[in-house]
């Protein structure tokens, strides 16, 4: 009887099919992490010579080491630091019949606080040593203090969300014209609260 002395093969034509399809594969459902981040400009390199700011203009506020929150050197919960921000911002102290008068502004209009939102700085500064996610609570209470406040005036102009009128300004689906016009009211309402947000060192001026 005859024997077969071939060495079977096996047949890896179809092996550069299949890893094409588990590349396809991974390549679909695979999560890529998205940058995370804070939206913000930088301030210009030539700082001289330096802003003199009023003392009742800032609004001072510091992390310790410990993520221990200081509002003005007074220790507050991290849930009240919004309310404190809008209450400072919002307060509109320059009395009627001055040119900074803020006519839109619905605060105490107490003398010891901000004159006016366009002058109103809040001051940050955090210990190197302080957690990370406690730095990024701290700033984002303080950008939804801004972005209710201007969502209040886009409702009351343009019976619109800030927030909702900044999504459809970037929706690659909104027409030219429509953005031309959103544009428009989006910077209308940031000069009305313009968001000075400042991590630099600021000096007392009485």
């Amino acid at each position: 009887m005859a024997r077969n002395n071939e060495i079977p093969e096996v047949n890896a034509g179809s092996m550069a099919d299949i890893a094409f399809l588990l590349l396809i594969f991974f390549l679909v459902t695979a999560t890529i992490q998205t940058d995370m981040g804070l939206d913000r400009k930088l301030p210009p390199t030539d700082t001289t010579p330096p802003i003199h700011i009023n003392e009742r203009n800032i609004f001072r506020v510091s992390l310790n080491k410990n993520n221990e929150l200081f509002v003005e050197d007074d220790r507050m919960q991290m849930q009240d630091l919004k309310d404190a921000a809008i209450t400072f911002l919002d307060n509109g102290g320059t009395m009627v019949g001055n040119e900074n008068h803020c006519n839109y502004c619905l605060g105490e209009r107490s003398s010891s606080s901000s004159d006016n939102p366009n002058e109103a700085i809040i001051a940050f500064s955090s210990d190197r040593e302080a957690a990370y996610g406690t730095y990024i609570l701290v700033q984002n209470e303080l950008t939804a203090a801004y972005n209710m406040l201007r969502n209040r005036e886009a409702q009351r102009l343009f019976k619109s969300d800030f927030t909702e009128m900044e999504k459809a300004y970037f929706d690659s689906k909104t027409s030219a014209k429509t953005k031309s016009e959103l544009k428009e009211n989006i910077n209308q309402i940031r000069s009305m609260f313009p968001m000075s947000l400042s991590e630099a060192q600021t000096n007392m001026n009485f």
